[in-house]
């Protein structure tokens, strides 16, 4: 079923860019073009050239990539965060923890302590996601309280989410990092964190400068400490190292139990809430089965050979070797909006190239996990960027302009390989 002119299969990502870009860019508002309406656009472009053989069969593939596993998972999470912010939004769970938040995080150090928050939390969680879920229903409670930006005040806790998803020893990255290089976690956190921890000082350093800005102070208000034990249940299972599902079904059930007890919600009204938050969370669920779908035909016909082959094919020693080891990975992640899948799916060539060159396993590790991290936190379609969005009410694009850390995150790794740092390892 493919093609012999490969590169053809990567066409889909360019109709997927140009339908989008270009149309937002025409409207001149980027809310005004729906992202499902453009991959849908670019996913029958792929079922229809990219692949040979009956309809059926090309139908067949882009449904298997539209119901793998791992998309599949994604569509849970996605349903029972939706359920889990809604029903704590009734509550009054938001409201209380924002409360909370604004009297221990007042004015100049909201920015740098939301961000810093993030990322000890995404540390100890292991998922960007999970962290994304407990955070962004907060943040943008504290800026519709405050008046500050909501895509900005997203993109503090998507960037710092990434931080963890990064170094966690418990992220599926690391391990899938570590395991196809062949080196230990601590010494790829090691490796990692001289990379990493500046470029948070940096991003917090500036969060900080940002926070001269704000002029704001918050009233003090009885808040109600109950209300608090939803997010309280959520990061703290989270941090236990329970799965993020069975934690969102806990953190809905305590919402349950909590809004009848204190007298927000009852029986009916509390489902009504699940089903209005599933319902919100619709164009995330159609979008990610349409781009897992269209990035399963892109793999099948080809696309991922031709880049890994291409990429491979001129080498010139070991800034060469980890400068293509980057570019593979960060091309597999456009390709799969998945990090994880990524480095497995480059980890075999990028361990070849780092026993040819001579490069540290410890290095190369690195730079798999912290280019991946990297590509995931920018692109709309990642999953990190959709729930963000989703649970915020704001365009993924919309958040781009804002991602601090990511792209300092990017730069510092890159610099790390054309300066050779660190030293030890290079």
């Amino acid at each position: 079923m493919k093609r012999n002119n490969n590169w053809f299969a990567l066409t889909p990502l360019a109709v997927f860019l140009v339908v989008y870009l270009v149309s937002s860019l025409l409207a001149g508002d980027f809310y005004k073009v729906p992202i499902a309406a453009a991959f849908l656009m670019a996913s029958i472009y792929a079922i229809a050239v990219c692949l040979r053989g009956k309809i059926e069969e090309r139908v067949k593939v882009f449904s298997e990539g539209a119901g793998h596993k791992n998309v599949l998972l994604m569509i849970w999470i996605f349903i029972l965060a939706g359920a889990f912010a809604t029903t704590a939004k009734e509550i009054g769970a938001i409201d209380a923890t924002v409360n909370i938040t604004l009297q221990l995080l007042p004015g100049k150090l909201l920015f740098a302590g939301l961000f810093l928050a993030s990322c000890f939390i995404s540390m100890a969680v292991g998922t960007s996601v999970g962290t994304i879920v407990a955070l962004v229903p907060v943040a943008t409670g504290i800026a519709a309280e405050t008046g500050i930006s909501t895509p900005f005040i997203t993109a503090i806790i998507v960037g710092g989410s990434l931080f963890g998803d990064n170094l966690s020893f418990i992220s599926d990255t690391t391990i899938a990092a570590t395991r196809t290089q062949g080196c230990s976690m601590a010494d790829k956190f090691k490796a990692n964190i001289m990379i990493a921890a500046p470029a948070a000082l940096l991003v917090a350093g500036w969060y900080i400068f940002k926070g001269l800005e704000v002029d704001f102070t918050p009233t003090a208000e009885n808040v109600n400490i109950a209300l608090l034990l939803p997010y309280l249940l959520v990061i703290g299972l989270a941090i236990a190292g329970i799965s993020v599902v069975l934690v969102l079904v806990a953190g809905i059930a305590a919402n349950a139990v909590i809004g009848l007890i204190v007298g927000k919600i009852g029986w009916i009204s509390w489902l009504g809430h699940i089903g209005a938050g599933i319902a919100g969370m619709g164009d995330l669920i159609i979008v990610t089965m349409l781009a897992g779908g269209m990035l399963e035909v892109i793999r099948v016909a080809g696309g991922l050979d031709f880049l890994i082959e291409k990429m491979t094919r001129k080498i010139n020693g070991k800034r060469g070797a980890e400068l293509s080891i980057a570019a593979l990975v960060s091309l597999a992640n456009f390709c799969t909006a998945n990090n994880t899948i990524a480095i497995i799916t480059t980890g075999g060539i990028a361990k070849d190239i780092s026993d040819k060159y001579g490069l540290d396993p410890r290095k190369s590790a690195s730079i798999l996990d912290t280019f991946s991290c990297f590509v995931q936190g920018i692109i709309p379609y990642g999953a990190q960027m959709l729930m963000a969005s989703g649970l915020a009410g704001v365009s993924a694009v919309s958040i781009l302009g804002y991602l601090y850390y990511p792209f300092t995150l990017g730069l510092m790794a890159f610099l790390a390989i054309m300066f050779r740092f660190p030293r030890r390892m290079s």
